[in-house]
């Protein structure tokens, strides 16, 4: 290729020498980027990037630097940091080993993870980077790795092979230059797309020829929006307009074409996937939020500890102790009587170095890995949360968010595909005014529970058709029969609107029975397919003809092959609602069939035949209650001279390089006017299986669940219904724009005055739906309330004047359906609740309208659906079904909130308990900050000899069985209200904490005062080692009665902590060292006084806890408590459903579910809380009934004996 020379002297499409050519290249504009084909030296002022990407947060330079910054980033470890560097000052008590090597140990870990991490990132990397193309060089194709490619290169792609980067199609071996393409690494779509590059360079197959094109490319500077493109093509001075049908995206793969060949546009991480390719925004969990605080507690608390050491260090120095020789002048500053302030400023650095311990340095490195395993092994790994169907699992696609799921109070959730199948039937129709179709939906069902009337399902008749996509029955149309009803010509209309207007690609044999239809959504699937049976039978497209087989058409009987030449496509999207074609029919007729929403085909409609447009819109609103989709179908016949002079236009607002899509749509609506009506159609999109088992269970769990939906207020109203979201024991309050008087101020076309009217109504519907409210609450005990109110009035009740009335009455309500709204609405509406209410919510979609939505509330989770997998790649956790929401809530989410509970509950307990003990012992050395315990004992306190217990119970706890979350969803409430979590619970831990740290200290120092044999005495290292070995033992077995499943790794992990500690002490003291701990566990071991105080300790230290626990549970126990007691003697059946199913997983799936039923868990119970005077309450208030406790039957019930159940034997 002599563009890589540098020359573009070939004779052929452009004249002119290089100098020539370089004259042409200009500066790139900030609106647009020039690029020249095959010729790289022309494009090399413009400075393009290159082709190689790189994902990695760091390389060689930067990983350190860059590392420790983010780790310091945190506030723990930068405390750590300022007290690892205090402890090398002479002020510090302690060694400097003491703060660093646990500090080190952490950073080594977060290091290795993020290291670990990146090293892969890296190698996907090379992997891409290094992967071949075909480039065209000096007329010939070579090999060489995407990395290479530059901005105007000519490449050529093999099928199933994927995009190196965003390239112009310019020819393929397929006739007339069409190729497909597979987006599913974008978006996720498996639906093949069709592309076609413009008819001018369709001969630029061969390399020979490829290499004689010289075209010149003006178009859009790099962004982030995959579905549009502006541009133009200027070859032999001809400009062609450029749209994303010519542009083929990186990562997108090549289907069913042998190759093709095209210029590359952009490159790198200039290419719209990579430009797409952002992280998730960041969300914090409301525990991480909360554990911030009880860490600045603690510092709180570490100061006045430090500030109580000061003033005493200050006041006891004093001349009087004159053997202590404090007035040694300057080189003890710290302890001269004549410097007290001095005295004071040192004692408090002093002090924090001796107290550090206080903050756990290794919690959150703790809490990170306790949640990746809890992600990994357990919600990715959980049977009960996988399709078989789809071959699809759950997946968390972050571990920060676990514990937020047990956390829950309102969930928004999408409808289509969410809640439906996103399987798309045609199920009914209404043409020329004359509905058709029989059967009775679910929503159908729903909307008959809802008036009290029973309905029996319509059977099918013995003549009906079932298609994938098709569910109809009606004779009259079937078949042919259509041409003996009254209006023929309109049912042709029809049927040639469905099989015509549509982007669908035909795959397969070109048979009825054989063929498969890719279609960008599933309606558009079910809509051609019901031409087909209908008998128009579309059967293949090419760029710029739809063929289609018509039966009975002209006559009965009779079929004949059909083409028309599709002129002009004006495409569906959100703003238009509707999707035209302009075609051609065989005979010179020219046509526009357009189909959409109701309410933009009603506005575009020829004025007349208003019987038609009113009883088609009587029928939709009856297909609209039923819960059917409905699209308006209408058509308009066009004049040769009327359609010339629109295509200019058409095709001027094309090749324009601003406000390409506004012009288009500009031009649009010069000709979707003075349609005529031909129907609509009504779709069946049903339930999916489980979802009102679901919502009901969530509801009873304390979950309030609000649908977001573009549907029709009547359609969501009554799948509501069908999903048990609304029943007729809800007070409703009805919020619509769809009032006689809002129609009547609308038929006048003032914007403002309508504006100005709808916010009036608006806002009193609200006063008064508040007021009513409030009335039903007071007079109604369990009150429940339901709010529907549509996307218009949404509108303006979210304007800052009405968003409070809004808010206050929606919190009331148990469930809210907001109607007709859009994808802005949805996150306006999360947010409100999210920053407004303060409440912990989550959002649920599969769409790419959902994306806002989810990522707006504390929780995103996406369905792996029919829809693509943008929703699942914004969202934080995704399950294939909206029914596993069940068990990602009530069962994982519960867990990991009450293991995060009692894992950061237990850190604060044991850190505190350790650092009062060295507090105690302050007031015996004269507030001077000698240290108690030897800097290894302090050093490996919190990441050896307690690190490993506290991570088994943050992996293991649970309070009770799956099945029991499930079958007592109010169990979740603890969640909800926080109750695992309060500053009471941390008020009660400090407590034991003082009351276990002075047992520890004044027993083993009063056991230690007395001699040993030989009038020895136990010196300062003895006391130390015996008392760090009983806090050991505490803590650890603390630990135990904190735990509801105890397993045999909680008893490996607490014995083999404490065994490493007496493992760690017996080599430590037989190494001589310069601090007294040489041979001193020896010396403890060899007498009596060890033994007793070893097992006495621990047993007075947690006798506290042992009461405390017994009384609340026998008189104040948690809900999860009595249901413990309530199947204490019960064996855990909940598993026996998926060892039925073991022989029909595959090894993998087999696996996975023998790990999740690891480790056996034994509960233990005290056998309290059943006879508690709680457990009354509990179950009234399952039932709806509310009974308080009567504070006698304490009394009654403390002398009665719970009886075991025997299991019965026949």
């Amino acid at each position: 290729m002599n563009g890589w020379r540098g020359s573009r002297s070939r004779s052929g499409d452009v004249p002119g020498s290089r100098s020539i050519q370089l004259g042409r290249v200009q500066p790139q504009a900030p609106g647009h980027r020039t690029i020249f084909c095959n010729d790289r030296e022309a494009n090399l002022l413009a400075h393009f990037k290159g082709n190689s990407i790189s994902t990695t947060k760091y390389n060689i330079l930067t990983f350190l630097p860059k590392g420790l910054y983010e780790q310091f980033r945190r506030v723990a470890n930068f405390y750590f940091l300022l007290i690892s560097l205090l402890s090398f000052t002479p002020v510090s008590p302690v060694s400097p080993i003491t703060n660093v090597l646990p500090l080190s140990m952490v950073l080594l870990v977060s290091l290795v993870k993020e290291a670990f991490e990146d090293w892969k990132r890296f190698q996907n990397d090379m992997a891409v980077n290094s992967s071949p193309v075909d480039v065209l060089v000096d007329q010939k194709w070579e090999s060489m790795p995407w990395k290479k490619l530059q901005v105007g290169d000519i490449v050529k792609v093999k099928q199933d092979g994927f995009f190196p980067a965003d390239l112009l199609f310019l020819a393929s071996t397929n006739p007339d230059g069409v190729c497909y393409t597979e987006t599913a690494n974008l978006d996720g779509e498996t639906n093949l797309k069709i592309r076609k590059a413009l008819e001018r360079t369709w001969d630029y197959v061969n390399p020979d020829i490829a290499s004689e094109f010289k075209g010149e490319v003006q178009c859009e500077q790099p962004n982030n929006s995959l579905y549009t493109f502006t541009g133009n093509l200027i070859i032999q001075k001809q400009t062609l307009p450029l749209s994303p049908n010519q542009i083929l995206l990186r990562g997108c793969s090549l289907r069913n074409t042998e190759y093709i060949v095209g210029a590359v546009i952009f490159t790198g991480h200039e290419t719209k996937v990579m430009m797409n390719s952002m992280n998730v925004p960041s969300k914090r969990s409301t525990l991480e939020r909360k554990l911030d605080k009880i860490i600045l507690t603690l510092f709180g608390v570490l100061i006045s500890m430090c500030l109580i050491g000061a003033i005493g260090s200050a006041v006891f120095v004093n001349f009087k102790y004159y053997y202590l020789e404090f007035g040694r002048g300057e080189a003890f500053p710290q302890f001269d009587p004549n410097r007290r302030p001095v005295v004071f400023a040192l004692g408090i650095f002093t002090l924090i170095t001796l107290y550090s311990p206080i903050i756990p340095i290794s919690l959150y490195v703790s809490v990170e890995m306790i949640k990746f395993i809890q992600c990994t092994q357990f919600i990715n790994n959980d049977l009960r949360m996988y399709h078989t169907e789809t071959n699809t699992p759950a997946l968390a696609r972050t571990s920060n968010l676990n514990e937020e799921l047990g956390q829950v109070e309102y969930v928004f959730s999408d409808k289509t595909g969410t809640l439906t199948r996103n399987m798309m039937e045609f199920f009914k129709c209404s043409i020329g005014g004359e509905a058709y179709g029989t059967g009775v939906t679910e929503i159908e069902m729903g909307g008959a529970q809802r008036s009290g009337i029973k309905v029996q399902e319509v059977r099918e008749s013995s003549n009906a058709v079932r298609d994938k996509g098709f569910n109809f029955d009606d004779a009259r149309l079937m078949r042919g029969a259509w041409r003996n009803e009254p209006n023929p010509d309109m049912c042709k209309e029809f049927f040639r609107c469905l099989a015509i207007c549509h982007t669908v690609l035909p795959e397969g044999d070109e048979s009825p029975e054989k063929i498969r239809y890719q279609a960008a959504s599933p309606d558009e699937a079910a809509l051609v397919t019901a031409a087909k049976n209908f008998g128009f039978f579309f059967h293949r497209r090419t760029p710029t003809m739809i063929h289609v087989r018509e039966s009975h058409a002209e006559k009965m009987g009779e079929v004949q092959d059909v083409s028309y030449e599709i002129l002009n496509v004006l495409e569906f999207n959100s703003t238009r609602k509707r999707q035209s074609v302009v075609c051609r029919y065989p005979d010179g007729r020219l046509v526009l069939y357009c189909k959409g929403a109701d309410t933009v085909i009603y506005e575009r409609l020829a004025i007349g035949d208003n019987d038609l447009k009113k009883t088609t819109r009587e029928h939709m609103e009856v297909y609209g209650a039923a819960g059917l989709r409905t699209l308006c179908l209408a058509y308009r016949d066009l004049s040769p001279e009327m359609y010339e002079s629109w295509n200019e236009k058409f095709i001027q607002a094309k090749s324009s390089l601003r406000d390409r899509e506004k012009k288009l749509d500009e031009v649009a609506e010069l000709i979707e006017k003075d349609l005529i009506l031909i129907g609509c159609t009504a779709i069946e999109d049903k339930l999916q299986e489980g979802v009102p088992a679901c919502i009901e269970t969530l509801s009873r769990a304390g979950i309030k669940i609000w649908v977001l939906t573009g549907d029709k207020m009547e359609t969501a109203i009554n799948i509501a219904y069908a999903c048990k979201l609304i029943n007729n024991d809800m007070k409703q309050f009805i919020i619509s724009s769809e009032t006689d008087a809002i129609r009547e101020v609308e038929s006048r076309g003032d914007q403002v005055e309508i504006a100005r009217f709808i916010r009036d109504a608006v806002a009193n519907e609200l006063k008064k739906s508040q007021e009513e409210a409030q009335d039903y609450m007071r007079t109604v005990s369990e009150p429940k309330l339901a709010l529907v109110i549509d996307g218009k009035c949404l509108m303006y009740a979210l304007d800052p004047s009405l968003r409070v009335l809004l808010l206050n009455l929606s919190l009331n309500c148990s469930s809210v359906v907001c109607c007709r709204v859009s994808p802005l609405q949805k996150a306006q509406v999360t947010r409100l609740v999210r920053k407004g209410a303060n409440r912990i919510t989550l959002s649920i979609g599969d769409g790419a309208n959902d994306v806002g939505m989810i990522q707006a509330a504390h929780v995103g989770v996406g369905i792996s659906g029919l829809e693509g997998m943008q929703a699942v790649m914004a969202s934080d956790f995704a399950i294939p079904q909206f029914r596993f929401l069940t068990d990602l809530l009530l069962v994982h989410g519960r867990w990991s909130y009450l293991r995060i509970c009692k894992v950061v509950t237990y850190f604060f307990y044991k850190n505190l308990t350790f650092t009062l003990t060295q507090f105690w012992y302050t007031f015996q050395t004269g507030f001077s900050g000698q240290r108690l315990y030897d800097d290894w004992f302090q050093s490996l306190y919190n990441v050896i000899f307690t690190a490993l217990p506290v991570i088994f119970v943050g992996l293991l706890e649970k309070d009770v069985s799956a099945s029991l979350s499930k079958k007592y969803p109010e169990l979740y409430k603890e969640g909800i209200r926080n109750t695992f979590l309060k500053w009471r619970i941390i008020g009660i831990l400090a407590f034991f904490s003082v009351y276990q740290s002075i047992i520890v200290y004044y027993f083993v120092i009063t056991s230690s005062s007395k001699g040993v044999s030989s009038g020895k005495m136990f010196g300062h290292w003895d006391v130390s080692t015996m008392a760090f070995t009983c806090l050991v033992v505490t803590v650890n077995l603390r630990l135990l009665m904190m735990c509801n499943t105890i397993t045999r790794w909680h008893h490996i992990s607490v014995g083999g902590s404490i065994l490493l500690w007496f493992i760690f002490i017996f080599i430590y003291s037989y190494v001589f060292t310069n601090k007294g701990i040489f041979y001193s566990i020896y010396v403890l071991m060899s007498t009596s006084n060890f033994y007793f105080t070893f097992l006495l300790v621990p047993i007075v230290a947690l006798l506290g806890d042992f009461l405390y626990q017994g009384f609340q549970r026998w008189f104040f126990p948690y809900d999860y408590q009595i249901v413990q007691e309530i199947h204490m003697h019960e064996v855990d059946t909940s598993t026996s459903g998926l060892l039925e199913i073991r022989n029909q997983l595959t090894p993998d799936e087999a696996r996975s579910y023998a790990f999740a039923q690891l480790p056996r868990e034994k509960s233990k119970h005290t056998g309290f809380a059943f006879d508690s005077p709680g457990y009354e309450s509990f179950f009234a208030s399952q039932q709806g009934v509310f009974a308080p406790q009567k504070p006698w039957d304490v009394v009654r019930r403390a002398s009665m004996k719970s009886r075991p159940k025997t299991p019965r034997t026949d």
